[in-house]
Order: structure tokens, then sequence, then C-alpha cells
């Protein structure tokens, strides 16, 4: 039997090789990264006597009041038939099917009128809508 006493022996982390690998991998990413290199030209561009005119913007804007009536752009329709808000939508885009249409209901307008406004547009063939709203304070 041995009866000696052992030695404990020391545990040593060799950070060699870590360093080794982290530096390596500093390397991989500094190579390998793209720097971008955008190069300008320098350009005369040709000057004009008149500002440019700002394009007006078209869109129709049907407004429903409370009781139902239509008015298309300002101009009261004269009932409140889906066949006449299609004719008066038809009418003011021209053939242009591209025209943003803006329908601003007042808040007790009944939910049919608006229904009916955006099918007739939808059956012009007007299908940039827009429901336009207030903000209201909540308190």
């Amino acid at each position: 039997m041995n009866f000696r006493p052992r030695r404990a022996e020391s545990v040593d982390i060799n950070l060699t090789p870590l360093i080794d690998v982290v530096f390596l991998l500093l390397i991989f990413f500094m190579v390998t990264t793209t720097f971008d290199r955008s190069s300008e030209l320098k350009i005369n561009l040709p000057q004009a006597a008149q500002a440019p005119e700002e394009q007006q913007v078209e869109k129709l804007e049907l407004v429903i009041d409370a009781s139902g009536n239509y008015f298309l752009n300002g101009n009261e329709l004269v009932n409140t038939r889906p066949e006449t808000v299609r004719a008066a939508l038809e009418q003011e885009s021209a053939g242009h099917r591209d025209i943003p249409v803006i329908i601003r209901a007042d808040a007790s307008t009944p939910h049919q009128a608006v229904v009916t406004a955006m099918d007739a547009a939808q059956k012009v063939g007007l299908t940039r809508m827009s429901i336009a709203t207030t903000r209201g304070d909540s308190e």
C-alpha cells in the first residue's frame, strides 16, 4: 500500500490557441469586408428661365351629406339613384380610370349611401378610392 499523499496538479488553461483563433477570425472579416467606394461625377446641369409648373392633381371628391344627397366636386347631383351617381362619375372622370375618388360622408350619413357611392365608382372602373375622415378629439 502506498500511503504517500498525492500532489494536486495545477490546471492551466492555455490561451494561446484561443488568441490565435480570434486573430484569424479578425483577419478573415477584415479581408472579406467590402467597402463602398462611390465616385462622384461633376455635372453642370442646364438652366431654365422658367420655374417648373406644378401639375394640378385631378381628383374626384364625392361628398355625401347627412340626408344622403350627393355632391360631386361641389355640384349637387339631381337625385340619389345609383345610376345618376355612376353617370356623374363617368362624366367627370372623362375616361381616366386612374383618378382618385375621395368620399367625404357626414358622420350621420346612412351607410347605404356610402356603399352606393363606392359601388358606382367601381362600376365606372375607378379603383383608387379613399374615405376622408376628420381627427376626433378624445377627452
